[in-house]
């Protein structure tokens, strides 16, 4: 069924899409939005402004899309609050979740380079800079200015419901979101979610992720006594506990990055996340780095190895004092470490099989510890098949609006709370991310590119617009 009317074109909500980006207008609204300092990783103290920029500037960007809106308060003490946004016009109708976060990386504001730093906008070329640009505020301003280009061409109408989702608590690990979701279901069911977070493959080729590798943070560590000794004097006589987990971290990884641990690898890929991954190629742009083809699971090309195998990080590893070091045979040595990996893999037998690992080579002093707080990241591993309806139904879409066909990539490299949608509402997945891969997200001199963000309402118009037609696959909601 469709309610959109007879007013307006696909071509006019293209247009008038494509004028928000350059007419000034996208500029604009991420100036206000930035300026909100929602820096998740300093809760609670950032409660407040997280709060902020929901009441303050979310909820009345909604409202003048004709959206009412709720403000849920997070289940669990001191984490960030959840905006719903909800636009209703026939039951009959699909409805589509949209999903965005509000919160950003800390804003590290001695290390910007470029303009007056991350709270403020900075227009450089081609480049739009400050925190939140790429992530994730520019992102979901992009889409919900493409919901308004489709509104406004068709009179006031979209010709579908749509809900969707500001979380003030992504970069904190999206705690809480899966025990509010569960708790009012009804609220935010959907037939599809199609959201915006990640970079495309390439800056120039537009890209739908259909869900996300999941990851888990850990420490291994061997602490064998209590204080330094003197190198010279007790070298060669006591055990040195960096030599130890250098080697214990040798047998999980070898020499050019391929996963020794057989249980850790990733399950098989399936036909359509092989036949998918063949045809994208992987590019960060010209400030990204050359991609070491020598590097990660032997034969595996380099869209297979991001996108569809498990990897085993060293994110720090630190023994002695860095820096200043002293003449001692040390006493402990840490790794903070991390395992990304695929849909099918097991989150829970990641830590048992990995102290099973160890233990059996003899590496019987270095133990699998929890994380410290602030890098106790864990998200699960979800996606949606390549073959799925509504994957098909978008990718259709986006070649119409690109004239090019979209790479489809079946679970991004990073991590989100994807298991949310796909777990507790049952519902499939579609990201359509509007940044690249050498955007700066989590560092200084964050930025998005105006001609991708041109190119991603102009996409995002289209699809929705698409949407509105009807014509769409058959409702999952009861």
């Amino acid at each position: 069924m469709s309610n959109a009317g007879t007013r307006g074109t696909r071509a006019g909500a293209v247009e008038r899409a494509r004028a928000y980006v350059e007419g000034g207008a996208f500029e604009a609204d991420p100036a206000r939005r930035v300026a909100f300092k929602t820096e998740s990783q300093k809760l609670p103290a950032s409660l407040p402004e997280l709060r902020r920029y929901l009441d303050e500037e979310m909820a009345p960007a909604f409202a003048r899309l004709g959206f009412t809106t709720r403000i849920f308060n997070n289940p669990l003490a001191g984490q960030g609050p959840v905006l719903l946004a909800t636009y209703s016009e026939d039951a009959r109708l699909p409805t589509v979740l949209g999903y965005g976060h509000g919160d950003v990386i800390r804003g590290l504001e001695d290390q910007w380079t470029v303009g007056r730093g991350p709270w403020v906008t900075a227009r450089h070329g081609d480049r739009l800079y400050d925190r939140g640009t790429a992530d994730n505020k520019g992102q979901h301003t992009l889409n919900m200015a493409a919901l308004e280009a489709v509104r406004s061409e068709r009179d006031g109408r979209l010709g579908f419901n749509a809900k969707f989702i500001i979380e003030m608590g992504e970069e904190a690990g999206s705690k809480g979101l899966a025990e509010l979701v569960a708790a009012h279901k009804t609220d935010f069911a959907a037939d599809v979610l199609i959201a915006s977070d990640g970079p495309r493959v390439t800056p120039e080729r537009p890209t739908m992720t259909l869900g996300c590798r999941g990851a888990i943070n850990f420490d291994l560590a061997c602490d064998l006594r209590a204080g330094g000794h003197h190198s010279g004097n007790w070298g060669g006589l006591i055990a040195n506990p960096a030599l130890i987990l250098a080697n214990a971290i040798g047998s999980i990884v070898g020499p050019t990055g391929a996963l020794l641990v057989e249980s850790l690898r990733g399950p098989a890929m399936s036909k359509s996340v092989k036949e998918a991954l063949a045809d994208v190629e992987i590019g960060g742009g010209e400030a990204g780095p050359d991609i070491d083809l020598w590097w990660g699971e032997p034969g595996h090309t380099p869209a297979e190895r991001v996108y569809g195998s498990n990897v085993f990080h060293v994110l720090a590893f630190t023994a002695g004092t860095p820096g200043r070091p002293v003449n001692a045979v040390p006493p402990k040595a840490i790794a903070n470490c991390q395992l990304r990996f695929v849909a099918g893999t097991d989150i829970n037998a990641v830590i048992p099989a990995l102290q099973r690992h160890l233990d059996a080579r003899g590496f019987t002093t270095v133990k699998v510890m929890p994380p410290p707080a602030a890098n106790d990241g864990r998200f699960a591993a979800t996606r949606t098949e390549p073959d799925h309806p509504w994957a098909l139904y978008v990718a259709a879409s986006l070649q119409r609006s690109a004239n090019a066909k979209p790479a489809i990539v079946p679970q991004m490299g990073g991590s989100i709370c994807n298991d949310v949608f796909t777990d507790i509402l049952g519902i499939p997945t579609i990201w359509i991310p509007h940044s690249y891969a050498s955007c700066s997200q989590h560092a200084p001199d964050e930025h998005i590119l105006m001609p991708l963000s041109r190119s991603a309402v102009e996409l995002m118009a289209g699809l929705y617009w698409d949407v509105g037609e009807g014509r769409t696959p058959a409702s999952t909601i009861a």
